[in-house]
C-alpha cells in the first residue's frame, strides 16, 4: 500500500513538472492574427521528433509565440526550417 502512495506521489509530481515546461515553448500553429517576424533553420536531427522539437527551442529563443514548420529533409541527418510569430 505504502507503495502505490509513493508510486502515485511520483506520477503526479512528474506529470506537473512536464505541464510547466511544455507552457513555456511556442504553440506549433500560429493564431490568426499572428504576425511573421522571421524564419528558423535547423540541422543535424538524428529524427522527426528532434528536428521538431529543435525547432521549437529555437523559435522560444527567439522570442516567438508560434511556429509553422515549412520544410524538413534529408538522409541520415535531418534539416527543417519554420516560420516564426508573434
Amino acid at each position: 500500500m505504502k507503495n502505490i502512495k509513493i508510486f502515485a506521489t511520483a506520477l503526479l509530481l512528474t506529470t506537473a513538472s512536464f505541464a510547466t515546461i511544455a507552457a513555456d515553448q511556442p504553440s506549433s500553429q500560429p493564431a490568426a492574427d499572428a504576425q511573421k517576424i522571421g524564419v528558423i533553420s535547423v540541422a543535424g536531427a538524428a529524427n522527426l521528433s528532434a528536428l521538431e522539437t529543435e525547432l521549437a527551442n529555437k523559435a522560444a529563443a527567439s522570442g516567438a509565440s508560434s511556429y509553422r514548420i515549412i520544410s524538413a529533409g534529408g538522409q541520415n541527418k535531418l534539416h527543417g526550417t519554420a516560420e516564426i510569430f508573434n
